[in-house]
């Protein structure tokens, strides 16, 4: 449905020479509750006519859009300046910046339909909007060059067609009719201003548009002999090398049929697939996705002229694949999208800008699918290159010469801009094509293993206990993979989908290699490297039982200091030992002893499991005891002294200063310690250990310290043992305090 409105033109004469134009649309009716409803696609042609009035823009609106662009009457001529668009939300009433509009639209190859076309910018998705304002900029910086003549705006809206559009649309996406308010509408300072105009760097120049070579002169019409015609009647299907990708038909995006009536075309093959980008936002919700597809329809057809939408088919950020043009997506559908190469290729384009942003990991792995796909179906592999021969004489992006009827060498996967002058798909989104090529031709690119479950790496060598699960990455996205197999010493023994990220295993005991095939769906075939893997189940084996022994430090009956000692060892590779018990700790492989302290009078369990790197483990819970004896169970001769304090382990101890008073503690154990005060002012003890003096010991410290055990003594079992210990009687200090005997039992 087209409807035709008017527009005010104006005309300013920007500092830097520039002529302006904006334009805005008288009032449209009130959507209602209708509006809310389903509602059919429609194009707005609104005419630009110019009057003396200035950049102000008059507080009205437009009937409601989310598409646009610039046409005027003769597609043979260019639009050679900038021309730029501003919308305001509908809803919000906010406006938007600036925006240009590509003006350097391919045009058509026939020349009687492009007698029968206007010229015309590639369309803008702008999203919901009720408001708008346009400018032209000359790209000569001369006022006096003039405009195209039946210079028009084209507001699409794409509609709600589909029941899941209906169901999804917002009350609040629809305003009630009315006069927008003072602050909906633009004020000066939003108005345009020398700064927001183009400047000679930012506008295309004639280096970047299309030469005259392109344009749709009788020079640049194709030749009868240039190039084999397009045919009517339609070919067979041939199969292809490669799964066909999940397509949106044009039902189902609410595609009007009506709009279309011509019968579609066929070319005898595809050879080639130039890659597009649509232009306008990239934050679309996906679900507007059908929207703006619907859109771009409409504005080749009603705007342009043209009897179809130019692609033969459309990607969404999210990977969603549409049909474009119609005639049998698995046909060689002659399009209107590369100009000069219609003939030989299909056209992808991808929704959005990607002049500065790639597309999405699920858009190119979309785009590939449905180029290996169609140059599939004509044993064409998408990394290879092509001869095509030019409908055209023109000129490329790059400055490439064409002239029609001769043959020239193509990529495959080509962007629009190898093709035609234009930046077109964007400089990221080209960028991006050697991606494309590898992931549609295979084979699956950056496999590697990143980790073997069930299994431990020890240097370079993984051990299990015999059940493993492969983890693995692709660059590839899986939709392009047939499937993955799993390989131990070179033979597939487990088969997953392209989809699957892992593979499971049981391997007999000994040592084996693991890696993983991953088949593309060309029937390419990659192998990842190979892992070393051994299969045990010999579990470690404590060497050295784990035993405490006392060590030197500050006493209390809740903690009494000692060394933990232990040794593991295993026939392949030992990974830890963790002490479970009566706290948690984990020890490296060669950690054969740790401090820790443990309570007096009280059996303690310490268990300890040693682990090697396949899984397996041992486990080993010896208990001990340690005992506190007071001096007052000690057999004592010579003259000692009873003193109480809250500072002395029990509350109690011994001083004597006499030399040679003793005393000595009988008891059974592996591990003793005695228990001591220190002063500046204490004195020297020997030490006697069933009945040799094994020690010297001298009790004198700068700080005063209370409950130091401050000599030990283990042996290798527990054995009855009696230590003793004598006063020295040193010279000026000879009294030394003791606060007791511990032993270990």
């Amino acid at each position: 449905m087209k409807r035709r409105a008017w527009l005010t033109l104006g005309a300013v004469l920007l500092g830097g020479g520039g002529v302006v134009t904006y334009a805005v649309a008288s009032p449209g009716g009130d959507g209602g509750a209708a509006g809310r409803a389903k509602r059919p696609v429609s194009v707005h042609d609104l005419p630009l006519r110019a009057t003396a009035g200035g950049e102000e823009l008059p507080r009205t609106r437009t009937e409601q859009f989310s598409m646009l662009g610039v046409s005027w009457a003769d597609a043979g001529k260019r639009l050679h300046g900038t021309a730029q668009v501003r919308t305001r939300a509908l809803g919000t009433g906010e406006w938007s910046a600036w925006q240009d509009l590509e003006t350097d639209a391919d045009p058509l190859e026939d020349p009687r339909a492009r007698a029968r076309a206007r010229g015309a910018s590639e369309p803008l998705w702008v999203g919901p909007s009720d408001g708008v304002q346009v400018r032209v900029v000359h790209r000569d910086g001369s006022a006096g060059s003039a405009l195209p003549k039946g210079l028009e705006v084209s507001l699409v809206d794409p509609g709600v067609v589909t029941d899941a559009e209906a169901k999804a649309a917002e009350p609040a996406a629809f305003v009630a009719a009315g006069t927008p308010t003072d602050s909906a509408a633009p004020t000066d300072s939003a108005a345009p201003t020398d700064s927001a105009a183009p400047t000679d760097s930012a506008a295309p120049t004639d280096s970047a548009a299309p030469s005259d070579s392109a344009s749709a002169s009788d020079s640049a019409s194709p030749s009868a002999s240039s190039s084999a015609s397009p045919s009517s009647t339609a070919p067979t299907a041939p199969p292809s090398t490669v799964p066909e990708p999940p397509i949106v038909p044009r039902a189902d995006w609410g595609a009007d049929e009506s709009l279309s009536p011509d019968p579609s075309e066929y070319n005898a093959d595809v050879k080639a697939v130039f890659v597009h980008h649509t232009d306008g936002a990239n934050d679309y919700a996906c679900s507007d996705s059908a929207a703006i597809v619907r859109g771009i329809y409409a504005y080749h057809t009603q705007t342009n002229g043209w009897n179809d939408i130019g692609y033969n088919f459309l990607v969404d950020k999210c990977g969603t694949v549409f049909e474009g043009r119609k005639g049998g997506v698995d046909l060689p559908v002659l399009g209107a999208h590369t100009y000069g190469w219609n003939r030989e290729s299909a056209g992808i384009a991808v929704l959005g800008d990607h002049t500065t942003t790639g597309a999405t990991d699920a858009a190119l792995a979309s785009i590939a699918r449905v180029a290996a796909w169609k140059l599939g179906q004509y044993g064409a592999d998408p990394a290879t290159t092509v001869q095509l021969k030019a409908g055209a004489s023109q000129t490329n992006y790059s400055g490439t010469s064409f002239t029609a009827g001769s043959s020239y060498t193509f990529k495959r996967i080509s962007g629009h801009r190898d093709g035609y002058n234009t930046q077109c798909p964007g400089g990221s989104l080209y960028a991006q094509l050697p991606t494309v090529r590898a992931w549609a031709s295979g084979p699956v690119q950056g496999l590697k293993v990143t980790s073997l479950s069930g299994a431990g790496l020890s240097g370079s060598t993984y051990y299990t206990k015999g059940a493993v699960t492969a983890h693995w990455s692709t660059s590839t996205p899986g939709s392009l993979i047939s499937g993955f197999e799993l390989l131990v010493d070179g033979k597939a023994v487990t088969s997953v989908a392209g989809t699957a990220t892992s593979a499971s295993a049981t391997l007999p005991l000994g040592g084996h290699t693991v890696a993983v095939r991953a088949v593309h769906q060309s029937g390419r075939a990659t192998t990842s490297a190979a892992l070393n893997v051994v299969a045990e189940t010999t579990a470690p084996a404590f060497t050295t039982t784990p035993k405490i022994s006392l060590r030197t430090g500050t006493v209390n009956t809740s903690a009494v200091p000692v060394t933990l000692g232990s040794k593991a060892t295993d026939n392949t590779a030992l990974k830890s030992v963790k002490l479970l018990s009566p706290t948690t700790v984990t020890y490296g492989p060669t950690t054969t002893s740790s401090q820790r302290t443990a309570p007096s009078g009280t059996a303690t369990t310490w268990q300890m499991r040693a682990y090697d790197y396949a899984g397996n483990y041992r486990t080993s819970s010896p208990s001990y005891t340690p005992v506190i004896l007071q001096e007052t169970s000690a057999v004592k001769s010579g003259s000692w002294t009873a003193r109480s304090s809250t500072s002395y382990l029990g509350g109690k101890s011994y001083s004597s200063g006499s030399t040679g008073a003793s005393l000595s503690w009988t008891f059974t154990g592996r591990s003793a310690s005695w228990v001591v005060s220190r002063a500046s002012s204490s004195g020297q003890a020997y030490v006697y250990v069933d009945g040799v003096r094994t020690a010297t010991v001298d009790l004198k410290s700068s700080t005063t310290l209370y409950r130091q055990a401050i000599w030990t003594k283990t042996w290798s079992g527990s054995a009855q043992h009696t230590v003793k210990i004598v006063v020295v009687g040193t010279s000026g200090r000879p009294t030394i305090t003791t606060d007791g005997l511990v032993y270990v039992k």
